[in-house]
C-alpha cells in the first residue's frame, strides 16, 4: 500500500507515525512539509478527506496561531500555506483515507 506522510523529522509524533507506516510495510512518500508545503487546495482537500476543519489542523500552540483564534477557515488555510509551521503534523494519506496522526496510532486506521 502506498502512503504519503506530511512529515517534520524534528517531531517525535511524526517520527512515530512514520515508524508505524514502515512497520506496516507501506510504500512511503515522505514530504517535509516545512520545506515543501502543500498548496492551499491540497491542504483543504486533505482536511476534508480527514473529516477535519482547518482549525482542527492548526498547531494552536505556535505564536503565529494566536492571531487566528477568531479567524475563518479560509484565513487559517491562507496562514498555513504562508507559514507551514502552523500545520499540525503528521498528516498521513493512503487509499483508505487521511488521518492526522495524533496520536500516531491513528495511522493504523488507514493501513
Amino acid at each position: 500500500m502506498k502512503a504519503t506522510i506530511w512529515h517534520n523529522p524534528r517531531c517525535s509524533k511524526s517520527r512515530e507515525a512514520l515508524a508505524i507506516l514502515q512497520e506496516g510495510g507501506a510504500e512511503i512518500e515522505v514530504i517535509d512539509y516545512l520545506h515543501n508545503p502543500p498548496s492551499r487546495e491540497r491542504l483543504a482537500d486533505l482536511y476534508k478527506r480527514a473529516g477535519l476543519t482547518p482549525r482542527e489542523g492548526l498547531r494552536s500552540g505556535e505564536d503565529a496561531a494566536k492571531p487566528l483564534r477568531q479567524a475563518s477557515d479560509d484565513a487559517i488555510l491562507d496562514a498555513m500555506v504562508a507559514h507551514p509551521i502552523l500545520i499540525e503534523r503528521p498528516l498521513v494519506e493512503t487509499v483508505k483515507g487521511v488521518v492526522l496522526g495524533r496520536p500516531p496510532e491513528k495511522v493504523r486506521e488507514i493501513l
